[in-house]
């Protein structure tokens, strides 16, 4: 396989980034000044070099820029001791020279990765911190010196190199690359081949077949928008040559897509912050996230079930199906490494990157294999590269937004501002519960408009978690929420990407595919407010029958509240007593 001199570089630094996050989950302890800079120059290639473009401008501003962050954070690594022993503060014009480049370079790798919204949120922050002296009244504060602003926020682990960002380099990092390099295999064919022959002959088949692909990607990518670009060239096809209405088909990709951050074990990169700033095991948290990701994609099988009554859907024709045999071929290559990583998360003791490495382990050698037992040592070289690359992709966006976001959560710390806006929830739910819920979900809702759905929820449950804890609400169930609402942004107008990726491949405009995405994701917006009002639900550990009994009490309210969103112009009367039927079991005689 000949590649290019270019295409050599962003394979060499690729598998650099690779093996150094890899490296991490067996080198023992390292001092955080050291891993989490070297973090962020791993991340700065993949943003300033190789995909920069424009003319010679604007790639000269990107190279430098990318070259002077590299030499910012080798400053950093290289002075770790003398640094550490300055206690967060800065010391002669180079060390201050130096906190400003890194605090600039944080901003503008987010502006380059995801826009212009939460680098914004992040300059407001900053000159809060900065200027918030000569604020009068509760949102003042008393001020803090240049040298300890900055200091805490580049050369202490109260800013870029904080928790957050740990997080990114420790955790996330591993099941990034894991899910990269099933991706890279037979996986995608397995567990296509499986929602295909199992839900493919059903009403509606194959926008069932749409929800059980979306919800075993999602098992391995925990990324909405990557989600529906790779099932969604599938099964949207599929559905329109079956005679689905456009808008329909993109809309059932949209919303199952959207499962994926919801579905264990992956789950996304917010459910490892969550479990970090909770301090709890991320077993706990995948365990808990099963039932509510189950009533999830319940509800969109409930939607397009009754779509399919309502316009006469049809399942797939048998010659169409891939067969039993097929799918025996190709499930191992997804289920394998699954099932080790889930073996070592719930049966050994194991850290999560640990069991994360190991599956990637496993996958790496099944890469040698297509689905009839051949091996190809070129495939498997190009299929390694593949799986690199991508990783290192991944890797390179997330620590972009982690580490901008750490600079947000750095100075609430430092000012108190988030105690402050909680005071503020707090007067305006008017000390209720339900008030300040509903107040929360829409803050969600709007940063996660613009937000990637780790930052909507790492900016909101540090404003709105304290006060919805001070109401009374216990802290996981209220990181939970605020997690569930900051998804909403994949299929809630005006921005909705993963109705615009399913509109593209459906070639069809994004309103009604957003109508549509509304319609089947009811599931999304209720859940929540389910897990709230029948608490048993999330204490699966605690109480396994009561949260199966919440599970069907809740799943049975959806089911009816999902054929009200379809069928209430068609059949008022059925769909009015539904609608009073459901409510009564979300909301009412919780369990």
């Amino acid at each position: 396989m000949r590649i290019s001199w270019k295409d050599g570089m962003v394979l060499a630094v690729a598998a650099l980034s690779v093996g150094f996050h890899l490296y991490l989950i067996f080198s023992g302890l390292m001092p955080n000044l050291v891993t989490r800079p070297l973090h962020l120059m791993l991340a700065i290639p993949f943003i300033f070099f190789f995909c920069v473009q424009g003319g010679p401008v604007g790639r000269g501003i990107a190279y430098a820029t990318g070259a002077i962050g590299l030499a910012a954070g080798l400053y950093i690594v290289a002075n770790r001791e003398p640094l550490a022993d300055q206690y967060g503060a800065l010391s002669g014009w180079l060390q201050h020279g130096v906190a400003i480049v890194l605090i600039l370079l944080a901003l503008e790798m987010a502006r380059r990765t995801i826009k212009a919204v939460l680098p914004a949120i992040a300059v407001l922050v900053l000159a809060y911190g900065l200027l918030g002296k000569y604020i009068p009244g509760t949102f003042g504060h008393d001020g803090i010196p240049l040298d300890y602003f900055l200091g805490t926020l580049v050369i202490a682990e109260g800013g870029l190199w904080g928790d957050l960002t740990g997080i990114s380099a420790e955790i996330i990092a591993p099941f990034i690359i894991l899910g990269c390099f099933i991706s890279a295999g037979e996986a995608g064919t397995g567990f296509m081949s499986f929602a295909t022959q199992f839900a493919g002959r059903m009403r509606a088949g194959a926008a069932k077949v749409s929800i059980v692909a979306s919800a075993l990607y999602g098992t391995i990518s925990g990324s909405a928008s990557a989600n529906t670009a790779s099932t969604g060239t599938v099964t949207i096809p599929a559905m329109k040559k079956l005679g689905y209405p456009p808008s329909f088909a993109a809309a059932v990709e949209a919303v199952a897509s959207t499962g994926g951050q919801i579905m264990p074990p992956l789950m996304g990169a917010g459910v490892f912050v969550m479990a970090e700033l909770l301090r709890t095991p991320y077993t706990d948290l995948m365990i808990l996230a099963s039932l509510p990701a189950f009533l999830f994609f319940l509800a969109a099988w409930a939607g397009v079930h009754f779509y399919a009554i309502r316009h006469g859907l049809t399942g797939m024709r048998g010659e169409n199906l891939p067969g039993w045999g097929k799918v025996a071929r190709t499930v191992p290559f997804f289920l394998l490494p699954f099932g080790l990583l889930v073996v070592l998360l719930l049966f050994t003791r194991y850290t999560a990157p640990y069991a994360a490495a190991m599956a990637t382990a496993l996958t790496v050698a099944l890469l040698l294999i297509d689905s009839e037992g051949r091996a190809s040592a070129s495939r498997w070289v190009s299929r390694v590269a593949e799986g690199t690359k991508g990783a290192a992709e991944q890797i390179a966006s997330i620590a972009a937004i982690l580490i901008c976001a750490s600079l947000i959560v750095g100075v609430f710390h430092m000012t108190g501002l988030g105690v402050k806006i909680t005071s503020v929830i707090l007067s305006l739910s008017g000390g209720e519960l339900w008030p300040a819920l509903l107040l929360t979900a829409l803050a969600s809702l709007v940063l996660g408009m613009e937000l990637p759905t780790t930052a909507a929820y790492v900016i909101c449950i540090a404003v709105a978690g304290p006060a919805l804890v001070q109401l009374g609400l216990p802290e996981l169930y209220a990181h939970m929420f605020v997690f569930w609402y900051a998804l909403l942004c994949t299929i809630t107008p005006p921005v909705c990407g993963n109705v615009f990726i399913a509109a593209g491949i459906a070639n069809t405009p994004w309103l009604p595919v957003a109508g549509n995405a509304l319609r089947l994701g009811v599931g999304l917006f209720l859940v929540p407010l389910g897990f709230i009002a029948n608490p048993s639900l999330l204490l699966v550990l605690e109480s396994p029958v009561l949260a199966f009994l919440a599970m069907a009490k809740v799943g049975l309210g959806i089911w009816l509240l999902s054929f009200v969103a379809i069928d209430m112009g068609r059949r008022p009367l059925p769909a009015l007593g539904a609608l009073v039927g459901g409510v009564v079991l979300l909301f009412f005689f919780g369990v």
